[in-house]
């Protein structure tokens, strides 16, 4: 097992700064994902820590030893590349003992080892075949294989499950954490899928743009984003935003939308700070905290419904407020009513789950 430290990582390419100031650690044992939009940086971080880039600044740390005195096949950590890097002329089984023979284990737990990640990538007829000879997802699940049987001190996955179905993926995300498990193996999983990073993480590294946006456990990621780019970037549907002004008069605080004013909870209303009456503000309400009702509530808000998509036993309401399209997400069972496209109908806001941002920052206020 093996610890991750980097400190300090910058990286610039053709005078544009691509890695700024990375600070992160990931613990022996853990499973990290690395999360954001295609373009920000995650690979080539990978590449950094696997020793195949060298930072413009900063340092990567192998179990608190400088790693740039370390050779990268001498790091004991398993990359697995997203163009999958395999040995075309070589069968499935041939890639995948190649690096064990070069440790020189007996065959006997060559075998066993193969056999093992075999049955849980679901390869086994596939083993005598060329990496020619088989298709996208394929060559994906053959290029992890290759990675896990060599079971090293830590693994660095780029994307390992992108070109798989449905079904695979799932059977996938929770082998990966099994064989983690089991292994006490540290990983670090890189993906542009903010929903497999949720399912996957002991922790999220959120990304954007070369800088790292926060890192948290999944539950506070979704719940406690560090600023407007987060929260909108995990959860799916994403979260609605609306632009808004505070005021407080007689000890009261109201946030004021051109389309509606959302009176604040006085517990909530404590928390906030001066720079909340200061500048303007974005209200930010997660799609399942929007209630769609038939009739008209208090501090109701009249909406159109605009479009209606169910999934599995949730229903995705698109709803229109005076041109603004926000979403709504509902369970099946909990709606007293079936909406109609062009219905009219009330939406409310459950309060106490609400996010407040700075419009021109995007800085969390609450």
């Amino acid at each position: 097992m093996s610890s991750i430290r980097l400190e300090n990582i910058s990286l610039n390419y053709r005078r544009t700064e691509v890695l700024k100031d990375i600070n992160l650690e990931i613990e022996d044992g853990e499973l990290c994902v690395l999360v954001g939009p295609s373009g920000c940086g995650k690979s080539l971080l990978l590449r950094i820590m696997a020793g195949l880039i060298k930072p413009g600044t900063g340092t990567v740390y192998i179990d608190d030893e400088d790693a740039s005195r370390i050779a990268p096949a001498d790091r004991d950590v398993a990359m697995q590349f997203q163009s999958f890097a395999l040995y075309p002329k070589m069968t499935i089984r041939e890639n995948w003992e190649f690096p064990l023979r070069a440790e020189k284990l007996p065959q006997e737990q060559i075998d066993e080892r193969v056999k093992e990640v075999s049955s849980f990538l679901q390869m086994d007829p596939l083993l005598h075949r060329l990496p020619g000879q088989l298709s996208g997802g394929q060559k994906q699940r053959a290029a992890l294989g290759r990675a896990l049987v060599r079971r090293p001190k830590a693994f660095l996955l780029d994307e390992p499950i992108s070109a798989q179905d449905a079904k695979i993926r799932v059977q996938m995300r929770t082998g990966l954490k099994r064989i983690q498990r089991e292994l006490g193996i540290t990983m670090l999983c890189v993906t542009s899928d903010q929903i497999e990073a949720q399912a996957l993480g002991d922790r999220i590294i959120v990304m954007d743009m070369g800088t790292v946006e926060q890192q948290d456990t999944p539950e506070e990621i979704y719940q406690e984003p560090k600023n407007v780019f987060v929260s909108e970037f995990v959860g799916t549907p994403p979260i609605n935003l609306f632009e808004c002004t505070a005021e407080k008069i007689n000890g009261r605080v109201t946030l004021k939308n051109p389309n509606f004013n959302l009176n604040v909870p006085q517990e909530i209303a404590e928390q906030l700070d001066a720079q909340v009456f200061e500048v303007p503000i974005l209200l930010g309400i997660r799609p399942e905290f929007i209630f769609v009702e038939e009739q008209e509530q208090p501090d109701s808000i009249s909406a159109q419904v605009f479009a209606l998509e169910p999934q599995s036993n949730d229903l995705i309401i698109d709803l229109n407020i005076a041109g603004q399209i926000v979403t709504a997400r509902a369970n099946a069972d909990d709606l007293v009513f079936t909406p109609q496209l062009d219905q009219q109908v009330f939406l409310t806001f459950d309060k106490e789950t609400m996010h407040i941002f700075r419009k021109d920052t995007g800085a969390r206020i609450l």
